[in-house]
């Protein structure tokens, strides 16, 4: 449910809430935890290879939330209209 707000919360407010959006460099790995902190690294070669063989490529936009008490929710945006919502918020 919380992730249906979020996702239909109005573009006003997403705008009026919202930082400056940053990319990550190439080979820039990033750990969220379920409280919403962030962390990220820049791998040796060797590291980086390991974590790859683990990796999968993101196939479509993704959203992240965390609710008023800190927690950190995936937002399922599998469906057209959701995609539609991301993309806006990613630009």
């Amino acid at each position: 449910m919380a992730g249906l707000v979020g996702l239909f919360a109005s573009q006003a407010f997403a705008e009026d809430t919202m930082g400056t959006m940053t990319m990550m460099k190439g080979g820039e790995v990033m750990a969220i935890m379920p409280d919403g902190h962030m962390g990220t690294m820049m791998p040796n070669a060797k590291m980086s290879a390991e974590m790859m063989k683990m990796a999968k490529p993101i196939k479509h936009c993704m959203m992240l939330m965390t609710d008023a008490k800190g927690k950190t929710f995936m937002i399922d945006t599998s469906s057209a209209k959701a995609q539609a919502e991301c993309k806006k918020m990613a630009m």
